[in-house]
């Protein structure tokens, strides 16, 4: 199988040039490789050829796969493995070739088509999220890219992390979809709850919820990243039933469509700190009930003072 020098200057193609394929490209392209060209079919998409890879010729995809070293395929992850197939079986891919994906939940099986004609396959995801624009270039340096790649190719897949200024963490095929639902879990639901939490403080009279949250927010996830759930602070943890039982209810009552996440959530938070002790089991057994009535849609009681 002929391939390419680790160090040497890969000429760079991506098709899906979504928030995340066009923030690498142009970063690889800063770091010295060549971006020749890029495919993407929406307005925004080809927006973002435009402000982040001026210059760069929009192609079909078997284009682009024609005319580069390394593929970057950033397209969604339920398109993926058409996308490969598709390209495989257009005689666009070739041996010796690299083929890079940006799926956190797809290791290198997707890639197998390609993978059979010669090429070099890599699963490469960054830990991060994208805005699509130049304020995400900055946010690259020192960020954790999730790698799985065959043997031999270790130094490859490194490489282009360092280029990218990233940090390579390799993550094995059976544990892609673990790896994906931990960052998706703590990333993507984190702006779920925030953005609910934003609104029930704009639905309490506060002009700028924002202001309020940053603080709080940013403190509560520093302390929990250094500290785990030692870190858990509030009503569960003090084992405090009737400020549970006010929240519910006002939930309920003024904004039933974050009740069930509160429910969901301090539920998890209860069970933890039971398990350790740090709330009496009776307490515990109380406010396990009055979460329950209210998953229920029971009527709760009015909470005592």
């Amino acid at each position: 199988m002929s391939s390419l020098p680790v160090r040497a200057p890969l000429r760079i193609g991506v098709v899906g040039a979504g928030r995340v394929g066009a923030v690498l490209a142009s970063a690889l392209r800063a770091a010295g490789h060549p971006v020749v060209a890029a495919a993407g079919e929406s307005d925004a998409s080809r927006g973002r050829i435009a402000a982040l890879l001026p210059g760069v010729p929009v192609r079909k995809p078997s284009a682009v796969a024609r005319a580069c070293d390394l593929l970057l395929l950033t397209v969604p992850d339920d398109m993926l493995g058409n996308a490969v197939s598709m390209l495989a079986a257009s005689g666009a891919l070739r041996e010796g070739q690299v083929v890079a994906h940006t799926s956190g939940r797809h290791g290198l099986a997707v890639l197998d088509p390609a993978t059979a004609l010669g090429c070099r396959p890599i699963a490469l995801h960054p830990a991060m999220t994208f805005t699509g624009t130049a304020v995400d270039l900055p946010r690259l340096a020192g960020c954790t890219y999730g790698v799985t790649v065959a043997d031999g190719e270790h130094g490859l897949a490194e490489q282009l992390v360092s280029d990218l200024g990233g940090r390579a963490v390799r993550v094995p095929e059976e544990r892609r979809a673990l790896y994906h639902a931990g960052l998706a879990h703590g990333a993507n639901h984190l702006v779920t709850l925030v953005s609910e939490a934003l609104e029930l403080l704009s639905s309490a009279g506060f002009d700028d919820p924002g202001a309020t949250l940053r603080p709080l927010l940013e403190a509560a996830l520093a302390n929990s990243l250094g500290q785990g759930d030692s870190a858990l602070t509030g009503p569960v943890v003090r084992g405090d039933v009737e400020t549970v039982r006010a929240h519910v209810a006002e939930l309920a009552a003024q904004a039933p469509d974050s009740l069930p996440s509160y429910i969901a959530l301090a539920r998890a938070t209860l069970d933890r700190v039971v398990t350790d002790g740090r709330v009496l089991p009776i307490r515990a057994a109380a406010i396990r009930r009055v979460l329950d009535a209210a998953d229920a849609g029971d009527q709760l009681p009015h909470p005592q003072p």
